[in-house]
Protein backbone atom coordinates (compact mmCIF):
# COMPACT_ATOMS: atom_id res chain seq x y z
CA UNK A 1 0.00 0.00 0.00
CA UNK A 2 3.10 2.58 0.91
CA UNK A 3 4.63 1.24 -2.25
CA UNK A 4 1.73 1.87 -4.40
CA UNK A 5 0.94 5.60 -2.74
CA UNK A 6 4.89 6.53 -3.36
CA UNK A 7 4.17 5.69 -6.64
CA UNK A 8 1.26 8.02 -7.35
CA UNK A 9 3.09 10.77 -5.62
CA UNK A 10 5.80 10.10 -7.69
CA UNK A 11 3.50 10.32 -10.69
CA UNK A 12 2.13 13.24 -9.93
CA UNK A 13 5.34 15.05 -9.37
CA UNK A 14 6.64 13.84 -12.18
CA UNK A 15 3.15 15.02 -14.22
CA UNK A 16 3.51 18.26 -12.29
CA UNK A 17 7.10 19.15 -13.28
CA UNK A 18 6.22 18.58 -17.19
CA UNK A 19 3.69 20.96 -16.74
CA UNK A 20 5.97 23.23 -15.48
CA UNK A 21 8.45 22.72 -18.73
CA UNK A 22 5.50 23.26 -20.96
CA UNK A 23 3.97 26.37 -19.51
CA UNK A 24 7.56 27.58 -19.75
CA UNK A 25 7.21 27.18 -23.16
CA UNK A 26 4.21 28.97 -23.70
CA UNK A 27 5.26 32.09 -21.60
CA UNK A 28 8.40 32.07 -24.03
CA UNK A 29 5.76 32.15 -27.29
CA UNK A 30 3.11 34.27 -25.79
CA UNK A 31 5.03 37.05 -24.11
CA UNK A 32 7.88 37.08 -26.38
CA UNK A 33 8.03 35.35 -29.78
CA UNK A 34 4.04 35.73 -31.02
CA UNK A 35 3.41 39.76 -29.90
CA UNK A 36 6.72 40.52 -32.24
CA UNK A 37 5.63 37.90 -35.32
CA UNK A 38 8.98 36.35 -35.08
CA UNK A 39 8.97 31.95 -35.56
CA UNK A 40 12.04 30.30 -34.32
CA UNK A 41 11.68 26.82 -35.37
CA UNK A 42 9.31 24.32 -34.03
CA UNK A 43 5.54 23.57 -34.29
CA UNK A 44 5.31 27.00 -32.38
CA UNK A 45 7.19 28.77 -34.77
CA UNK A 46 4.47 27.23 -37.71
CA UNK A 47 1.53 28.19 -35.55
CA UNK A 48 3.20 31.73 -35.36
CA UNK A 49 3.63 32.43 -38.96
CA UNK A 50 0.05 30.70 -40.09
CA UNK A 51 -1.14 33.15 -37.07
CA UNK A 52 0.39 35.76 -38.74
CA UNK A 53 -0.93 35.33 -42.43
CA UNK A 54 -4.04 33.94 -41.94
CA UNK A 55 -5.25 34.32 -38.29
CA UNK A 56 -5.24 30.76 -37.18
CA UNK A 57 -5.20 30.06 -33.60
CA UNK A 58 -2.21 29.35 -32.31
CA UNK A 59 -3.02 26.45 -29.74
CA UNK A 60 -5.38 24.49 -32.58
CA UNK A 61 -2.33 24.88 -35.23
CA UNK A 62 0.16 23.16 -32.78
CA UNK A 63 -2.47 20.74 -32.01
CA UNK A 64 -3.24 19.70 -35.36
CA UNK A 65 0.76 19.57 -35.95
CA UNK A 66 1.18 17.47 -32.63
CA UNK A 67 -1.71 14.84 -33.81
CA UNK A 68 -0.02 14.63 -37.10
CA UNK A 69 3.15 13.85 -35.50
CA UNK A 70 2.08 11.20 -32.67
CA UNK A 71 0.64 9.49 -36.08
CA UNK A 72 4.47 9.71 -37.43
CA UNK A 73 5.33 8.35 -34.39
CA UNK A 74 2.65 5.70 -34.42
CA UNK A 75 3.70 4.02 -37.25
CA UNK A 76 7.68 4.75 -37.53
CA UNK A 77 8.63 4.64 -33.95
CA UNK A 78 8.46 2.63 -30.98
CA UNK A 79 5.62 2.53 -28.36
CA UNK A 80 7.83 3.90 -25.60
CA UNK A 81 8.59 7.07 -27.63
CA UNK A 82 4.44 7.63 -28.25
CA UNK A 83 4.06 7.51 -24.69
CA UNK A 84 6.91 10.00 -23.93
CA UNK A 85 5.56 12.78 -26.74
CA UNK A 86 1.75 12.29 -26.18
CA UNK A 87 1.04 13.94 -22.35
CA UNK A 88 2.94 16.96 -23.88
CA UNK A 89 1.47 16.92 -27.31
CA UNK A 90 -1.92 17.55 -26.01
CA UNK A 91 -1.34 19.60 -22.73
CA UNK A 92 0.89 22.60 -24.86
CA UNK A 93 -1.18 23.80 -27.03
CA UNK A 94 -4.03 24.01 -23.66
CA UNK A 95 -1.53 26.02 -22.36
CA UNK A 96 -0.93 28.06 -25.20
CA UNK A 97 -5.01 28.81 -25.29
CA UNK A 98 -4.83 29.46 -21.81
CA UNK A 99 -1.88 31.57 -21.21
CA UNK A 100 -2.52 35.19 -21.49
CA UNK A 101 -0.54 36.64 -24.75
CA UNK A 102 0.64 40.09 -24.56
CA UNK A 103 4.01 42.07 -25.12
CA UNK A 104 6.13 42.29 -22.91
CA UNK A 105 9.01 44.19 -23.39
CA UNK A 106 9.23 46.77 -26.40
CA UNK A 107 12.42 45.91 -27.80
CA UNK A 108 12.61 42.95 -29.82
CA UNK A 109 16.35 41.47 -29.42
CA UNK A 110 15.30 41.53 -25.73
CA UNK A 111 12.00 39.93 -26.70
CA UNK A 112 13.99 37.32 -28.46
CA UNK A 113 16.91 36.87 -26.15
CA UNK A 114 14.69 36.88 -22.64
CA UNK A 115 12.43 34.18 -25.11
CA UNK A 116 15.12 32.13 -26.56
CA UNK A 117 16.67 31.60 -22.38
CA UNK A 118 12.37 31.06 -21.16
CA UNK A 119 12.08 28.23 -24.45
CA UNK A 120 15.34 26.59 -23.66
CA UNK A 121 14.76 26.09 -19.94
CA UNK A 122 11.17 24.60 -20.79
CA UNK A 123 12.39 22.11 -23.35
CA UNK A 124 15.78 21.47 -21.09
CA UNK A 125 13.01 20.40 -18.32
CA UNK A 126 10.95 18.15 -20.39
CA UNK A 127 14.45 16.29 -21.63
CA UNK A 128 15.56 16.02 -18.19
CA UNK A 129 12.11 14.37 -17.28
CA UNK A 130 12.26 12.36 -20.54
CA UNK A 131 9.30 13.94 -21.72
CA UNK A 132 8.76 16.09 -24.96
CA UNK A 133 6.07 18.60 -26.16
CA UNK A 134 6.05 16.47 -29.48
CA UNK A 135 5.84 18.86 -32.62
CA UNK A 136 8.86 19.06 -35.22
CA UNK A 137 11.14 16.79 -32.64
CA UNK A 138 10.14 13.89 -33.98
CA UNK A 139 11.04 13.76 -37.91
CA UNK A 140 14.47 13.99 -36.70
CA UNK A 141 13.87 10.88 -34.11
CA UNK A 142 12.61 9.00 -37.20
CA UNK A 143 15.22 9.92 -39.85
CA UNK A 144 17.75 8.83 -36.63
CA UNK A 145 16.48 5.04 -36.90
CA UNK A 146 15.84 4.97 -40.59
CA UNK A 147 19.27 6.64 -41.59
CA UNK A 148 21.32 6.95 -38.64
CA UNK A 149 21.45 10.89 -38.49
CA UNK A 150 22.05 12.84 -35.58
CA UNK A 151 18.54 13.77 -34.76
CA UNK A 152 20.24 17.43 -33.41
CA UNK A 153 21.42 18.05 -36.71
CA UNK A 154 18.46 16.94 -38.36
CA UNK A 155 16.13 19.10 -35.94
CA UNK A 156 18.36 22.26 -36.65
CA UNK A 157 17.65 21.56 -40.28
CA UNK A 158 14.16 21.70 -39.68
CA UNK A 159 14.32 24.54 -37.47
CA UNK A 160 16.22 26.62 -40.14
CA UNK A 161 13.92 25.50 -42.62
CA UNK A 162 11.26 27.07 -40.74
CA UNK A 163 13.27 30.34 -39.24
CA UNK A 164 13.19 30.97 -43.40
CA UNK A 165 10.14 31.50 -43.41
CA UNK A 166 9.98 34.68 -41.67
CA UNK A 167 11.68 36.51 -44.37
CA UNK A 168 8.20 36.24 -46.36
CA UNK A 169 5.83 36.83 -43.49
CA UNK A 170 7.69 39.43 -41.11
CA UNK A 171 10.61 40.30 -43.79
CA UNK A 172 14.54 40.23 -43.27
CA UNK A 173 14.70 41.39 -39.48
CA UNK A 174 12.14 38.99 -37.98
CA UNK A 175 14.44 36.31 -39.54
CA UNK A 176 17.32 37.23 -37.97
CA UNK A 177 16.06 38.13 -34.77
CA UNK A 178 14.65 34.22 -35.11
CA UNK A 179 18.13 32.78 -36.26
CA UNK A 180 19.23 35.01 -33.37
CA UNK A 181 16.71 33.19 -31.25
CA UNK A 182 17.98 30.26 -32.26
CA UNK A 183 21.50 30.59 -31.18
CA UNK A 184 20.49 31.74 -27.39
CA UNK A 185 18.12 28.84 -27.04
CA UNK A 186 20.89 26.21 -27.93
CA UNK A 187 23.46 27.61 -25.65
CA UNK A 188 20.93 27.83 -22.11
CA UNK A 189 19.72 24.44 -23.51
CA UNK A 190 23.43 23.37 -23.54
CA UNK A 191 24.11 25.10 -20.45
CA UNK A 192 21.01 23.70 -18.27
CA UNK A 193 21.74 19.65 -19.96
CA UNK A 194 25.09 19.75 -18.79
CA UNK A 195 24.78 21.02 -15.18
CA UNK A 196 24.85 24.32 -13.52
CA UNK A 197 26.68 23.47 -10.68
CA UNK A 198 30.20 23.40 -11.83
CA UNK A 199 33.01 21.53 -9.99
CA UNK A 200 36.47 21.15 -10.78
CA UNK A 201 38.54 18.43 -10.80
CA UNK A 202 41.92 18.27 -9.68
CA UNK A 203 44.51 16.00 -10.75
CA UNK A 204 47.97 16.63 -8.58
CA UNK A 205 51.14 14.77 -8.99
CA UNK A 206 54.41 15.76 -6.69
CA UNK A 207 57.65 14.41 -6.97
CA UNK A 208 58.95 14.35 -3.00
CA UNK A 209 55.99 16.33 -1.12
CA UNK A 210 52.57 13.90 -2.09
CA UNK A 211 52.49 12.58 1.15
CA UNK A 212 52.67 15.49 2.64
CA UNK A 213 49.60 16.89 0.09
CA UNK A 214 47.34 14.08 0.96
CA UNK A 215 47.92 14.11 4.66
CA UNK A 216 47.04 18.16 4.60
CA UNK A 217 43.76 17.34 2.22
CA UNK A 218 42.75 14.24 4.25
CA UNK A 219 42.93 17.13 7.61
CA UNK A 220 41.08 19.33 5.74
CA UNK A 221 38.15 16.83 5.61
CA UNK A 222 38.87 16.72 1.56
CA UNK A 223 37.54 13.27 -0.17
CA UNK A 224 40.69 11.96 -2.33
CA UNK A 225 41.54 9.46 -4.86
CA UNK A 226 44.78 8.00 -4.98
CA UNK A 227 45.76 6.18 -8.15
CA UNK A 228 49.57 4.41 -8.27
CA UNK A 229 51.24 5.52 -11.63
CA UNK A 230 54.47 5.72 -13.30
CA UNK A 231 56.07 8.68 -15.00
CA UNK A 232 56.99 8.02 -18.81
CA UNK A 233 60.30 10.16 -17.93
CA UNK A 234 61.46 9.58 -14.71
CA UNK A 235 60.18 6.22 -14.45
CA UNK A 236 60.13 5.83 -11.15
CA UNK A 237 56.40 5.08 -9.11
CA UNK A 238 54.39 7.55 -7.73
CA UNK A 239 50.68 8.50 -6.88
CA UNK A 240 48.30 10.73 -8.21
CA UNK A 241 45.70 12.53 -5.86
CA UNK A 242 42.70 13.54 -7.16
CA UNK A 243 39.92 15.66 -5.64
CA UNK A 244 36.55 17.34 -6.84
CA UNK A 245 35.83 20.51 -5.60
CA UNK A 246 33.42 23.43 -5.66
CA UNK A 247 34.38 26.45 -7.75
CA UNK A 248 34.47 28.40 -4.50
CA UNK A 249 36.88 26.36 -2.94
CA UNK A 250 39.14 26.08 -5.89
CA UNK A 251 41.65 28.65 -5.20
CA UNK A 252 41.55 27.74 -1.34
CA UNK A 253 42.65 24.13 -2.55
CA UNK A 254 45.60 25.74 -5.00
CA UNK A 255 46.94 27.94 -1.97
CA UNK A 256 47.13 24.76 0.29
CA UNK A 257 48.88 22.82 -2.59
CA UNK A 258 51.40 25.15 -3.30
CA UNK A 259 52.66 25.91 0.42
CA UNK A 260 53.92 22.09 0.26
CA UNK A 261 54.93 21.96 -2.82
CA UNK A 262 55.35 24.90 -5.45
CA UNK A 263 56.44 22.81 -7.93
CA UNK A 264 53.64 20.38 -7.80
CA UNK A 265 52.10 19.41 -11.08
CA UNK A 266 48.55 20.22 -10.98
CA UNK A 267 45.50 19.57 -13.73
CA UNK A 268 42.60 21.13 -13.38
CA UNK A 269 39.47 19.73 -15.72
CA UNK A 270 35.69 21.39 -15.40
CA UNK A 271 33.23 18.59 -14.22
CA UNK A 272 29.77 20.01 -15.10
CA UNK A 273 28.00 17.37 -13.18
CA UNK A 274 28.94 14.62 -10.20
CA UNK A 275 26.07 11.77 -8.64
CA UNK A 276 27.47 9.58 -5.97
CA UNK A 277 30.14 9.46 -3.43
CA UNK A 278 31.06 12.50 -0.89
CA UNK A 279 32.83 15.97 -2.19
CA UNK A 280 33.81 17.16 1.42
CA UNK A 281 35.60 20.42 2.10
CA UNK A 282 36.05 22.87 5.42
CA UNK A 283 34.27 25.38 4.92
CA UNK A 284 36.23 28.87 4.48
Amino acid sequence: MQQSTTKILASIKHGGLVLVGLELIALAINFFYAPIDVAAGGATGIAILLNATLGLNRGLTVLVINLLMIGLAWFFLDRHVVKNIIFGSFMLPVLLDITPSFQVVDDSLLAVIIGGAVFACGVAMLFRLESSAGGTTVPPLIIKKYFKINPAYSLLAIDLIITCFNLVVAGTNAFFLAAFSLVITSFVMRRIESGLDLKQQVSIISQHHIGAIKNQLLAENQSVTIFDIRGGYQQGDNELLMVIVDSQNYGHLLKLIKQIDPNAFIITTNVTESHGGTMRFREI
